[in-house]
This record gives C-alpha cells, structure tokens and sequence, in this order.
C-alpha cells in the first residue's frame, strides 16, 4: 500500500509538471496582461470608472519595451477584449492576441518596461482596430486618458478620441500619448493561444469562442469592474 502511494505521488508530481510546461510562451503573456489588468483596476484612481464602464473594448500590453541601440521606438504584445452582442450590450467575449509597435512612448522613464492600457470609446475605434494595421492618431484617434475617481466622461479628450490611453511604469500611472504607433493583430500568437489558426476578428466577433484558461482573469476581472455597456449607442433601441 505504501508503495503505492509513494507511486502515485510521483505519477502525481509528473502530471503537474507536464501540466506547467504547456503553457507556452503566448498564453503566459495572455495571463499576464490578466494579472496586469486587475492590478490597475484594484486602484481606484487611476482609470476613470465611468470612461471603463462606456468602453466597447480594452487592450492590454504588459512590459512594452524600449528598442535595443537608441532606436526611438517602443514594442509590446498583449490582448484586446471587446464586449459581445447587438451594439456591444452583452458581457466582455474571448481575448484576440495583438501587437504594438512604433513611436517612442515620452512616460517611459529610464527605459524601464511600461505596462500600457488602451480604451477604444466607439464602433469607428474598433473598426480600425479590427482591421490589419491601424496607425494611432491617423486611422484612428488617440488620447492620453484622463485619471482620477473624479475625472469626468464628458471630458473633451473622451468626446473627441476614439481611443483612451494609460501607462504604468515604476507604480506610477499616468495618461501618455501614442500618436504614431501602430497597433495589429497578432494572429500567430491567436493560434498558439487558440490551439488552430484564428484571426483576431473571428475572435472578437465570434458568438461561440470560449474563454482560454490563460485568458480567464483578464475577462473576469472587466466583467467584474465593468459589467454594463454604459455608452449612449448601447441605450438605444
């Protein structure tokens, strides 16, 4: 009997190891920008919560990084998850895997990596955004996103920008602009995620895709910060 035990122990300590090595490279940086996302929003002061209640999707790149040699520019990879159903109504869907790459983000500070976090306001934002490539501030708008529990939705930079966004770097958490930066799918990380080939507008548009273990606590924790679409487009019939 107690050799038994002592085998199934090891059976046991195998499994869990196998279970360890299969998340691979995508599906950690998917759970990260989970881990990233419900540390920012456990702060009430920084992104404004009625801005995240009348977001139709939310991007998440965690440990976007200076380029190597003093080249001006900056690359991440993260995760956008957009709200389902008619008019975004419906509860945040599956993660789709992107890219950022481009312009020299002016918060970062000595450069250490920033995490970043990016509101898309409206259907034109997540159209771009959905597309092949999307170059901030000429295909789509962008703003640094206002701050602070009393930071108002109806501040001009919400009214005007298509895109709201934020960066964290050394605990600091501030809006930053990323005008020239380019932002696109990331459809080989979709797949390592996934398990198949899968384009990033399948995911966001699909009405079945089910929710990656490494993709849960980003999700949970919109859903949970988040629940209703709170935008005027959404309340109407």
């Amino acid at each position: 009997m107690k050799r038994f035990m002592v085998v199934a122990a090891c059976f046991t300590l195998i499994a869990g190891a196998l279970s360890a090595k299969k998340m691979n490279k995508e599906e950690k940086r998917l759970e990260n920008s989970g881990l990233v996302m419900q540390e920012i929003l456990n702060v009430p002061d920084d992104i404004p919560a009625d801005l995240l209640d009348k977001a139709q999707c939310v991007l998440v790149f965690p440990s976007v990084k200076k380029l190597a040699f003093g080249v001006g520019g900056d690359y991440g990879r993260g995760a956008m998850v957009c709200r389902t159903g008619e008019k975004f109504r419906g509860p945040w869907g599956a993660p789709a895997m992107y890219a950022l790459e481009g312009a020299s983000i002016g918060f970062q500070i000595g450069g250490e990596a920033t995490d970043l976090v990016l509101l898309v306001m409206n259907d034109r934002g997540m159209e771009s955004i959905l597309s092949s490539k999307v170059k901030l501030g000429a295909d789509a708008s962008i703003a640094g996103g206002p701050k602070g529990r009393t930071a108002s939705a109806a501040t001009d930079a919400w009214m005007q920008a298509e895109i709201l966004s934020y960066s964290r770097a050394r605990g600091a958490f501030a809006g930053v602009s990323l005008e020239g930066s380019t932002i696109r799918p990331d459809d080989e990380a979709n797949a390592e995620v996934y398990g198949r080939p899968m384009h990033a507008k399948d995911i966001v548009r699909g009405q079945h895709i089910q929710v990656p273990e490494a993709g849960r606590t980003l999700v949970s924790a919109l859903q949970k910060a988040a629940p209703h679409n709170e935008s005027e487009s959404a309340s109407k019939p």
